[in-house]
C-alpha cells in the first residue's frame, strides 16, 4: 500500500472532524483516548477549525495524517510540547484504521512526530498508552518506545508512559 504521511492544513477542519470522529467509533477508542464520539460530534465547526488552525504549519502543535493514495485520510498522530516536561513532547491521538494497519502508518507518523519535535529543540517524545491496549503498546515498542516505569491513573483507567529519546538536531 502506497501513502502519503503529512501535516494538516488550516484549512482541513472538516477532514480533521472526520478522521476524529472515525477514530472514536473504533472498538478500543475507549481504551485509546480520553474523548468519546458523543462528546466530539457534539463540538461546535468553530471548535474544529481551531484544532485545526493549531496543528497546522505556524501552530504550535503539529498533526500530522496518513493518506491514502485515492486521499483518503486513515491515520493520525499530534504531537504538543509537554506542559509538565520542558524537554518532552507529548504525543496525543495516535489512529490508524483497520484495514490499514500494518502497512508502516504508525512508524511514518511516529517519525513525523519525532522530526517535529526534534526542530523543536525537545530531546524526547513521551506518550501514554492503557496497560490493556496491547496493540498499541507494539506498535509503539516497534517505534522505539520504552516504558519508563511511570504509570498514569487516568478516567479510563491506569496507563504506562513510554518515552523515546531524540537526536538533537546540530545547530
Amino acid at each position: 500500500m502506497t501513502f502519503t504521511v503529512r501535516r494538516v492544513q488550516a484549512g482541513e477542519w472538516g477532514r480533521v472532524r472526520d478522521l476524529r470522529l472515525r477514530s472514536l467509533r473504533d472498538p478500543v477508542a475507549a481504551l485509546a483516548f480520553l474523548d468519546t464520539f458523543e462528546s466530539a460530534s457534539a463540538q461546535p465547526d468553530a471548535f474544529w477549525r481551531h484544532r485545526a488552525a493549531q496543528a497546522a504549519q505556524g501552530g504550535p502543535n503539529g498533526q500530522f495524517v496518513a493518506v491514502a493514495e485515492d486521499g483518503e485520510w486513515f491515520g493520525s498522530a499530534t504531537v504538543i510540547g509537554d506542559r509538565d516536561a520542558a524537554a518532552s513532547a507529548l504525543v496525543v491521538g495516535v489512529y490508524v484504521a483497520e484495514g490499514h494497519r500494518g502497512a508502516g502508518a504508525v512508524e511514518a507518523l511516529l517519525d513525523e512526530c519525532a522530526a517535529w519535535a526534534t526542530e523543536g529543540g525537545f530531546t524526547e517524545l513521551i506518550l501514554e498508552v492503557h496497560v490493556d491496549n496491547h496493540r498499541a503498546q507494539a506498535a509503539y515498542e516497534r517505534c522505539g518506545f520504552t516504558r519508563t516505569g511511570e504509570i498514569t491513573e487516568l478516567e479510563n483507567g491506569q496507563e504506562y508512559v513510554m518515552m523515546r529519546p531524540l537526536v538533537p538536531v546540530a545547530r
